[in-house]
């Protein structure tokens, strides 16, 4: 792996048992606590923020091998990248990953492919995966 991101990191789980702990903290300062409300709620709130989480690792995750780059669902091979820098990105630019546009909070990364198209890839940090993708292309034989 020379590049990863993992598209979301697991401890917005926590916001749910954490907001529960202080509502039933607040709940003992104004009499009884409900503690298996608050339990059950919990619980529920972590486990549909963990289906969260789960889905974005898998559709927002970005990494490169020495021989693919995997965006999201979709997988191109590094041999297809003519260039990683410097190309401009026409408005039909098809974002890589397999959604309409490239993930909330990432930045467009456009890449020429050797058959002249340009596909749009995408990273939090597309400094790193520029600088990863242009050391692939230099070293491929032409």
């Amino acid at each position: 792996m020379l590049y990863a991101e993992p598209g979301s990191s697991w401890w917005p789980v926590l916001w749910g048992p954490v907001f529960c702990a202080v509502g039933a903290g607040l709940e003992a300062l104004t009499g009884p606590v409900h503690g298996l409300a608050w339990i059950l709620v919990a619980v529920v709130l972590a486990g549909m923020t963990a289906a969260w989480v789960n889905a974005r690792r898998k559709v927002c995750a970005v990494s490169v091998t020495p021989v693919y780059l995997h965006q999201g669902q979709d997988r191109l091979a590094v041999a297809k990248i003519a260039r990683a820098a410097d190309v401009d990105a026409p408005v039909s630019a098809k974002p890589l990953g397999g959604g309409w546009t490239v993930p909330r909070k990432t930045t467009e990364v456009p890449l020429e492919l050797d058959d002249g198209t340009v596909v749009l890839a995408w990273a939090r940090h597309p400094d790193g995966l520029i600088e990863v993708l242009q050391g692939l292309v230099a070293e491929k034989p032409r």
